[in-house]
């Protein structure tokens, strides 16, 4: 996006999103009012969270696959990618093994996304997560070209709960680079104010990952200019 976006093009790019351990119905409930007000793109909750019940609107489901390690098998991630979407949702976001790639295995990230994108076909949107703040550059490109070669939607930064950190500009701007447009960007984990979030659309991010959508939006206009 080569202008920066208004407040309701900004809310269109956000996956709202409650993946805390301790997450429950009545919440999940919550974020999906929460996110028809604000006018996001999708609620993202984990696979146990499903289906939703509460009335969405126009508002997407995502869920999460091989949540948050990725230490999880490619059969086990397929299959638990299909049972979501067999519950309902519309886009997954799966972790990768990112010691695969520190073993120099990229030919393993890619075996195991293109598992879960044959498990998952399109229409579903499958997002692959790299947790890049974990990464070497060289290792980030590695994990886009892996996802791109799957038939992966978009890649991803970071599940938010790795001690290496989320989102960092750096990171999506190498990212946006290799996709270069064939795949979306979507930028999670750390993004909790208006100046972070703009920053990541500047730096090539087409989605972003947000649990604080509120905090966010709330330091944007209704149209541009800021």
């Amino acid at each position: 996006m080569t202008e920066r976006p208004t407040r309701e093009q900004l809310a269109r790019m956000v996956d709202h999103t409650l993946l805390k351990t301790d997450a429950t119905p009545a919440q999940v409930d919550d974020l999906v009012t929460e996110a028809r007000e604000l006018g996001t793109w999708s609620v993202c909750v984990s696979p146990t969270m499903l289906p939703i019940r509460a009335e969405r609107g126009s508002v997407l489901v995502a869920t999460v696959c091989g949540f948050p390690s990725g230490k999880h098998t490619a059969a086990v991630k397929a299959a638990e990618a299909a049972e979501s979407v067999a519950k309902g949702v519309h886009e997954v976001d799966m972790v990768i093994d990112i010691g695969l790639l520190k073993a120099g295995r990229p030919e393993a990230v890619r075996d195991e996304i293109t598992a879960v994108r044959k498990a998952v076909p399109a229409p579903t949107v499958l997002k692959v997560i790299i947790e890049s703040a974990a990464l070497t550059d060289d290792e980030i490109v590695q994990a886009c070209e892996a996802a791109e070669a799957a038939g992966a939607d978009f890649v991803k930064t970071s599940t938010g709960f790795h001690p290496a950190g989320g989102a960092s500009v750096h990171a999506v701007e190498l990212m946006a680079r290799t996709v270069g447009g064939r795949l979306g960007v979507k930028a999670s984990g750390g993004i909790r104010d208006t100046e972070t979030a703009l920053a990541m659309v500047a730096a090539g991010a087409t989605r972003l990952g947000l649990s604080g959508t509120r905090a966010v939006l709330e330091g944007t206009t209704s149209s541009n200019g800021y």
